[in-house]
Order: structure tokens, then sequence, then C-alpha cells
């Protein structure tokens, strides 16, 4: 089972995707936010290519666990998806997974320039990871 994981930035998406068995997530593609709906079809293609059958979508919670500004961005945006993609369209607690994400690309050499083109789709890759490996966790149970 396909799932899609998005990191939503007003400027940049970031984009990844799970292995076929929804182990492994990987990152696949950042996507220019223009604000004219061109991402949402470029996401709703992914769906349809790789047969997702879920997307997950990191919701930036401060570390008090309340929802701001940019939370309230995500979750309109996810208002948007949702009649487009008709697959379930899931948030995901995403504290720390940019920082993570600069932390491991700077720790891999990845020069400054690199980084800053990579980081959203790497940051919705830890995000998918993290919703996985909790899926998976639960199922164990």
């Amino acid at each position: 089972m396909r799932i899609l994981g998005v990191d939503y930035g007003l400027r940049r998406i970031g984009v990844a995707i799970s292995d076929p068995t929804g182990n492994m997530a990987q990152p696949l593609v950042v996507i220019e936010n223009r604000g004219n709906g061109s991402d949402i079809r470029r996401i709703s293609q992914f769906v349809d290519e790789y047969k997702v059958q879920e997307v997950v979508v990191g919701l930036p919670v401060s570390m008090s666990g309340e929802k701001g500004i940019q939370a309230q961005a995500v979750l309109a945006y996810i208002e948007k998806l949702k009649p487009v993609l008709k697959v379930p369209v899931k948030t995901w607690d995403e504290r720390l997974t940019t920082s993570f994400a600069e932390r491991t690309l700077v720790e891999s050499d990845v020069k400054r320039g690199r980084r800053k083109e990579i980081i959203d789709k790497v940051a919705a890759a830890i995000i998918l990871q993290g919703y996985l490996d909790s899926k998976r966790a639960g199922e164990a149970r």
C-alpha cells in the first residue's frame, strides 16, 4: 500500500512516497507553491501514478501542542486537497522535522545550495517515515 507524504509550505511543498509495502519513505519532489492550484494537480497526478491509497500531511504544532497560524494554513490546504484526491488525507505531527532534515543533510556533507533545493522533500520523507513506523507499531500490537 503506497502512501504519499506532504510537507506543506507557503513557497515550497515537499513530497515523499512510500515503497509498495508501506515500510520505507523516500523523498520524491519539491513543488513550487504558486497559489494557483498547480501544486494540488501535481499531488493528484502522483496519487494516480503511484496508486496511492492515503496521503499524510505534516501538521506544524508548537512544542506545547498548540496549533498556530502555520497549522491553520496546513488545515486549510488539506480542505482543498480532500475533494480532489478522493483518498483519505491525514495529518501527522511534524514538530522538528525540518530541523532534523537540515541536520541530516549537513551531517551528510550536502552543500548549502543543494540543501535548500531538497530539504522540503527530505522533511516530507521524515514525516512519512514517522507515520509509517507508528502505523506498523500499531499493527504489531
